[in-house]
C-alpha cells in the first residue's frame, strides 16, 4: 500500500528553498535515460506526486513516449532520502492542471509567465530508502 507521509509532504514543500530540488528520471522509447531537476515537485495526495512541467523538453518527450518516472529526493542536512517509482499522467488542460498550477511554488511559476506548463502526476507504485522498500502498491 502507498501512503505518502506528512514528512514527505513537508520535505517537498521546502525542497527548492532548502536548495535540494528533486530529480526526475525518465527514459524515452529508445531507453536512453535522462535526469532533470524539478523545483515544483510536491506530494499531491496519498499516493501521487505532482509537478509543473514548464520546460517542454526531454523530460516531457520521454514521458509522452514512456509514461513512467523515478523521483529522487535527497537532503543531506536532514539526512532524508527517498526514491519514488511510478506511472505518469500528463494534464495539459483542465481542472487538474489548474489545481496543480495553483499549488506550484511562486519561484517555479515566475519562470513560466505565460503559464504554458503542463501538470504531471505520478501515481507512486514503490517508495525506497537506503536500498529497501518502504511502500509498494499491491
Amino acid at each position: 500500500m502507498i501512503e505518502l507521509t506528512e514528512e514527505m509532504r513537508a520535505a517537498f514543500d521546502t525542497a527548492l528553498t532548502d536548495g535540494v530540488p528533486a530529480i526526475v528520471a525518465t527514459a524515452g522509447e529508445a531507453g536512453m535515460p535522462d535526469l532533470a531537476y524539478k523545483g515544483s515537485l510536491m506530494v499531491w495526495d496519498n499516493d501521487r506526486l505532482a509537478f509543473w512541467e514548464r520546460v517542454h523538453g526531454t523530460t516531457l518527450q520521454n514521458m509522452v513516449e514512456n509514461p513512467h518516472a523515478c523521483v529522487l529526493y535527497r537532503n543531506p542536512s536532514t539526512r532524508l532520502a527517498w526514491k519514488f517509482f511510478g506511472a505518469v499522467t500528463l494534464e495539459p488542460t483542465g481542472e487538474l492542471r489548474d489545481a496543480v498550477m495553483a499549488k506550484t511554488n511562486e519561484i517555479e511559476l515566475s519562470r513560466d509567465p505565460e503559464r504554458k506548463g503542463i501538470a504531471v502526476l505520478i501515481r507512486v507504485d514503490k517508495v525506497m530508502a537506503a536500498g529497501r522498500v518502504l511502500m509498494e502498491r499491491e
